[in-house]
């Protein structure tokens, strides 16, 4: 197996929007549409948000984002990685970027929210040291959503 590079990237790629309706299809398989809240590639474009992608021989094959609501609070957005790709470490990996980007912003607190049918994505998040909370920003409680939050301890850009 190749490989695996992760960097920083523009969601308004044609094989990232790709990425991302693929994400679509999986969640609103799983999830009544009411209680996904996806982000378009043209929302994650937006400056509040760093889209990482991962590949792999140039392929994309996970994303992961960083949501900005304001100084101190970001979410974890649009973690996915492609099924066959899954078990190597590329959610971590992706997730662990966006730890790190938060934590040099002086972030103070990471949160999510992620599906009630996504056991392998929650110990990702728990292995990371997330842990579950309650409903935050504009969404709803449900049993639909799993909420999680990691406070973090700021750590100076590297120069």
């Amino acid at each position: 197996m190749s490989f695996v590079e992760i960097r920083e990237e523009s969601p308004l790629q044609d094989d990232v929007r790709a990425l991302i309706a693929e994400l679509n299809e999986v969640l609103l398989a799983l999830t009544p549409p009411e209680f996904c809240f996806h982000m378009t590639a043209d929302e994650m474009a937006e400056r509040a948000t760093t889209v990482w992608i991962a590949r792999r021989d140039g392929e994309a094959i996970g994303c992961g984002a960083l949501k900005r609501h304001d100084a101190h609070l970001a979410e974890v957005k649009r973690m996915y990685v492609r099924p066959a790709e899954q078990g190597h470490g590329i959610g971590g990996a992706l997730l662990n970027e966006i730890v790190s980007r938060a934590a040099q912003e002086g972030i103070a607190v990471l949160k999510l929210e992620t599906g009630d049918q996504h056991p392998a994505a929650w110990r990702v998040y728990e292995r990371a040291g997330f842990q579950r909370c309650g409903a935050f920003a504009d969404y709803p409680e449900s049993t639909y959503s799993v909420f999680y939050e990691k406070p973090l301890t700021a750590r100076p850009a590297a120069a």
